[in-house]
């Protein structure tokens, strides 16, 4: 049962938007970052929702590494491709551009890819996949990130968590969106792990001797430090096939990096050789596919809806009443948040009443007493 305090979507909105223009993003810009983080929130994706609001990005903008005003320079454009600069900017303003080049290339030759380099933390890929998928469009999208996974049979963090998200438009009232990372969890887990005082599962992150590490606020001191590894998906080792989630975290990796001449690997560290703080200059990559280019896209929706529907109406393990598609529970999750809101827990009230206080905004939140 839940027991944090629910914020009601409209006022948080406005109050992220507010927060936003007060440290700089223009206003349409802070909106539309707002959105993003709020669309965590209604699919139940908390580890990348309103609790990263301050930690990665407003800390981010008053450390002088993430620029509040986003310059998207086009380097270069062709007929379906767009490779673009963000120049440290805000990652969902750039994606937001990049992605809207991609659909309407889509629309008008069939496919359309954009490539951004320069870039910041974009948020849920999955609003970005999400976004054509609305449009009747496949959506793929991924973005490279901080040093968090171990190659298979390695034990320092190489690789980001490096999510490859797609989205395909259905008959349903939602659609398929696969959106994970390529890790066996990821940092913003973990990050809400420790901001609830939850153990990390044993299992999901190795220390430098191979070992697994429980403890959450140490494993993002030493994830930072280098002294511990995220797994990749599959897990430690070839057992459980880790080298898959390695390979495709490559997958993303490459992408992210060598299409747009982006910064990868041990580049997007976020610290300069003395250690000093410096942008992460992340890459990312949109795709997007026009199903009308090749059967229709009313064909296309009906049968992706009859694959997932004979997929949950396949027998059921003992003791299970139901089988799940990708971007059913977030659907679910939705209907039951957008009159409610998003719970908010202790630590991020908290910080919601100070960055409040401390830029004079005219808030009185509902979880004040």
């Amino acid at each position: 049962m839940e027991t944090r305090p629910y914020f009601d979507f409209e006022t948080l909105g406005n109050f992220l938007t507010d927060a936003f223009v007060a440290y700089g993003v223009p206003r349409k810009d802070a909106a539309l970052c707002a959105d993003v983080l709020m669309e965590s929130d209604r699919r139940g994706i908390e580890s990348h929702g309103v609790n990263r609001f301050k930690p990665i990005y407003i800390d981010r903008i008053e450390a002088g590494i993430q620029n509040p005003v986003t310059n998207f320079e086009i380097i270069k454009e062709g007929p379906t491709t767009l490779v673009a600069d963000a120049h440290d900017g805000m990652g969902m303003v750039a994606s937001k551009k990049a992605m809207g080049a991609a659909i309407e290339k889509a629309k008008k030759y069939g496919m359309g890819m954009s490539v951004v380099r320069n870039s910041t933390h974009y948020g849920i890929a999955g609003y970005w996949a999400t976004m054509a998928s609305n449009e009747g469009l496949i959506g793929i999208t991924g973005t490279n990130a901080r040093p968090s996974i171990a190659p298979t049979f390695g034990v320092e963090n190489m690789l980001g968590t490096n999510p490859l998200t797609v989205a395909f438009p259905t008959d349903e009232p939602f659609p398929f969106c696969i959106d994970c990372a390529t890790s066996i969890t990821q940092r913003g887990k973990i990050e809400y792990f420790a901001r609830s005082g939850k153990d990390t599962p044993s299992g999901m992150v190795i220390d430098r001797q191979g070992n697994p590490e429980t403890d959450s606020k140490q494993i993002l001191v030493d994830l930072t430090q280098g002294h511990a590894a995220l797994a990749p998906l599959g897990g430690i080792g070839e057992e459980l096939a880790g080298y898959k989630g390695y390979g495709y975290a490559t997958v993303v990796e490459v992408l992210s990096a060598a299409l747009q001449a982006g910064s990868f690997l041990k580049q997007l560290t976020g610290v300069d050789e003395n250690g000093n703080k410096q942008p992460y200059h992340l890459g990312h990559f949109f795709i997007a596919i026009d199903p009308e280019a090749f059967v229709g896209l009313e064909s296309f929706r009906h049968t992706c809806g009859e694959i997932l529907r004979e997929l949950r109406a396949s027998k059921k393990a003992l003791g299970h009443d139901h089988i799940y598609t990708a971007g059913e529970k977030e659907y679910l999750v939705y209907l039951d948040r957008k009159d409610k809101g998003a719970p908010i827990n202790a630590a991020v009230q908290k910080e919601f009443i100070a960055i409040r206080d401390k830029k004079n905004l005219p808030y009185k939140f509902p979880f004040e007493v």
